[in-house]
């Protein structure tokens, strides 16, 4: 199976993350897709003050994708070491299902930074990249490395930060938010 890892802290996962997600399987470019939910990003240690426990984010981004054909969510960085560097993951998860093959996705705001992260070469080399694109994040195109496709997804103009801003504000995102993952918000007093 060809299964898509889109990592990300999730902080809170929100409807354009699910909709992307379920557009890159409906497309085929894999045959599932795994949202990792990362207990530490390496390049934001120290940006994101106001990250909720590892386990509010893992759940809700269950909840987000209960009824989500092909859009799984996976804790498997919770068993390694931190920083959870994505060449270790891969690395991880091929000796651990040998039977599949592992494809990055990323934002076009990564692709930027790709080249500061942790042994990106060798991601380059062994591993295909699936890069969609962002709003604001224009980038050359003409001279990517084989293994690397930029796929035509929905654009969402919305991030995780926004969302904390709102709910800071007493306001929710409602029209972003699974209703479910606004009620887990609402009840756990997260992001206040």
């Amino acid at each position: 199976m060809r299964i898509g890892i889109y990592g990300g802290s999730f902080n809170p996962i929100h409807k354009g993350h699910t909709q992307l997600a379920a557009s890159i399987v409906a497309q085929g470019l894999v045959d599932e897709l795994w949202l990792m939910v990362s207990p530490l990003n390496p390049l934001k240690s120290g940006e994101v003050s106001d990250i909720a426990e590892y386990e509010h984010r893992l759940r809700m981004a269950e909840l987000a994708t209960q009824r989500i054909e092909g859009v799984k969510v996976s804790d498997f960085e919770r068993s390694l070491p931190l920083p959870s560097y994505t060449i270790t993951t891969l690395g991880e998860l091929k000796k651990a299902y040998p039977q599949h093959e592992f494809v990055l996705v990323i934002g076009a705001d990564n692709w930027e930074s790709f080249p500061r992260w942790y042994h990106a070469d060798e991601i380059i080399e062994k591993f295909q990249i699936l890069i969609y694109r962002r709003p604001g994040c224009e980038f050359d195109e003409t001279f990517l490395p084989a293994s690397v496709k930029v796929v035509d997804t929905p654009l969402y103009d919305v991030s995780s930060t926004q969302i904390r801003e709102s709910v800071k504000k007493g306001r929710m995102m409602r029209r972003w938010l699974d209703e479910k993952v606004a009620r887990y918000i609402k009840k756990n007093g997260l992001y206040r």
